[in-house]
């Protein structure tokens, strides 16, 4: 990771999985979800880009049948599919709040939590405040009709001639930092 020697870190080098959670986390709170709730929506989101990315090359193979969408909750234990970062993402709503599925349980909010820190590091405030921003400057229409162009925009890139799952590349916060100016200037 490197810094600016102000205290805001430019850049992060890390994969794309922890980028696009984060960023799906601070954009389900921007929508209106808690905290919590947002976390576990943004690992669903990237646990799927993942799976579509693993059939597309071949590595996963889809259920033969897919699930059907649930309506929206009116209790705990009711399940539904949230919108989020062009993905239709399962949850269910516990006692504690919403939650995203993982094979079928409710996620852990403290266990995405520890992995995007585990992920950042010391850059994880800085990366969130980004991000934040980004997701601030926009109308809430905007940032949920843009949220996934928006991460294709800014997601680390991957040096020409890397291979393998999970590779490295550098998340410049400096670029989150100016599509935020960006669009704070549009409106």
């Amino acid at each position: 990771m490197a810094g600016s020697g102000g205290g805001t870190t430019r850049t992060v080098i890390i994969n794309r999985a922890p980028v696009l959670t984060l960023w799906a986390a601070v954009v389900a709170e921007r929508l209106g979800y808690d905290r919590d709730e947002a976390v576990t929506l943004g690992q669903a989101v990237a646990g799927m880009n993942a799976a579509a990315k693993a059939r597309a090359i071949g590595k996963f193979h889809p259920p033969k049948t897919p699930a059907a969408a649930a309506p929206r909750p009116r209790k705990v234990g009711e399940a539904l599919d949230v919108p989020l970062c062009n993905r239709l993402v399962p949850a269910v709503h516990t006692h504690d709040g919403l939650r995203a599925l993982n094979k079928g349980k409710p996620a852990s909010p403290e266990s995405v939590h520890r992995y995007l820190e585990s992920k950042f590091g010391d850059a994880l405030k800085d990366a969130r405040e980004a991000m934040i921003a980004l997701a601030k400057s926009l109308a809430r229409e905007e940032l949920e009709a843009t949220a996934f162009s928006l991460y294709e925009a800014f997601r680390p890139s991957i040096p020409a001639g890397t291979r393998g799952w999970g590779a490295k590349g550098v998340l410049d916060l400096e670029r989150i930092r100016a599509l935020a100016a960006r669009g704070r200037a549009r409106t």
